[in-house]
């Protein structure tokens, strides 16, 4: 595997007011990095496209410090070790948090060696086996406590996090109700996922619907915010939970929608939380030993989008906020030395 003097990355350019736009990034050729003590040198393979890194471009108080002017977008990627490590070798297998760009150097310890078993696959680990994976675990288990009998929505349900979310749910014994932005997504969800139910929220009718045949429910996974979550604030039984993920309706919004229907939390004796999923580290090794155990069971089912090209990264992130994947969002960087 031979290294190339130059290499492209795509870096932020401005911060964008609302949507992100033409000029919000720009790509350049630079030389190849050269690693420093503790490092190695990778070649990036495939990066996770993922509603957060909306919030990581703008200049606020967050979990994580906004990307930088001129610095590389960050991103989860998988990718080929190039030069040898004190642990790492060339040609191993890596995943981590890098960016957009077709070379890369980083700490061996910021660096997840893999390997997959005969029932995973590398790309599993930008899915159901890495954060996104994590992400639904946590917040299902721990944040929403979803239990055997309970009603559990989703709503983003026919994205990554939110069809994890989904079949999880069915894991646990809860009824499933899927929230999205298609026929064929709620197709997909209740077909192929086998939840109990999916409505699309851009059928006129769809809360009528929703009032008439499900009526109420225990937990809600929210990713969406905005209408969808001031509706279900009023579809709660007692002692419901919201578990508040994401809010990908708001996230280019200049004024976000707002919540007006807080008070049921009150006459519900519900909750509403939010939650981070490095809170819950410690606990990582059990989530991908039991995500890995229902992958082996086949109940859980993993759906990739793999769109290809460096320079198109800010166009797919786009996708991501129109509804145009279905499931995990990955763009191939490179021609992989091993199968993905």
């Amino acid at each position: 595997m031979s290294i190339p003097a130059k290499t492209k990355r795509v870096y932020l350019q401005e911060r964008p007011k609302a949507h992100i736009t033409p000029t919000t990034f720009a790509t350049e050729t630079t030389e190849t990095p050269k690693p420093g003590p503790g490092e190695v040198l990778v070649k990036i393979d495939v990066v996770s496209l993922d509603p957060a890194m909306r919030g990581w471009l703008n200049d606020a108080r967050s979990y994580v410090p906004p990307v930088k002017i001129n610095e590389t977008m960050r991103a989860g990627v998988i990718a080929t070790v190039m030069t040898d490590g004190k642990k790492l070798r060339k040609g191993d297998i890596v995943t981590g948090t890098l960016g957009w760009a077709e070379y890369a150097v980083a700490k061996e310890s910021s660096l997840q060696k893999l390997t997959p078993t005969a029932d995973t696959d590398v790309l599993d680990y930008m899915g159901p086996l890495g954060m996104t994976g994590m992400t639904a675990y946590f917040g299902t288990i721990a944040v929403g406590q979803v239990k055997a009998g309970q009603t559990l929505v989703v709503s983003g349900a026919a994205g990554a996090t939110g069809s994890m979310v989904c079949q999880i749910g069915k894991i646990l014994g809860a009824k499933v109700i899927g929230i999205a932005g298609s026929a064929d997504k709620c197709k997909w969800l209740v077909e192929d996922l086998g939840i109990d139910g999916a409505y699309n929220y851009k059928d006129k009718d769809w809360k009528q619907r929703f009032r008439k045949e499900v009526g109420y429910l225990d937990v809600f996974f929210d990713n969406v915010g905005g209408d969808i979550l001031n509706f279900f604030l009023t579809r709660l039984n007692r002692n419901a939970k919201i578990v508040v993920c994401g809010a990908i309706s708001d996230y280019n919004a200049t004024k976000p929608t707002g919540i007006t229907n807080y008070l049921t939390l009150i006459s519900m004796r519900a909750s509403m939380q939010g939650f981070i999923v490095f809170d819950y580290v410690k606990e990582y090794p059990k989530a991908e030993a039991d995500i890995s155990k229902w992958i082996k069971e086949g109940k859980i089912k993993r759906k990739f989008h793999v769109e290809e090209g460096l320079e198109k990264c800010p166009e797919y992130l786009q996708m991501l906020f129109n509804g145009g994947n279905t499931g995990k969002l990955l763009v191939r960087i490179s021609k992989p030395t091993h199968k993905l």
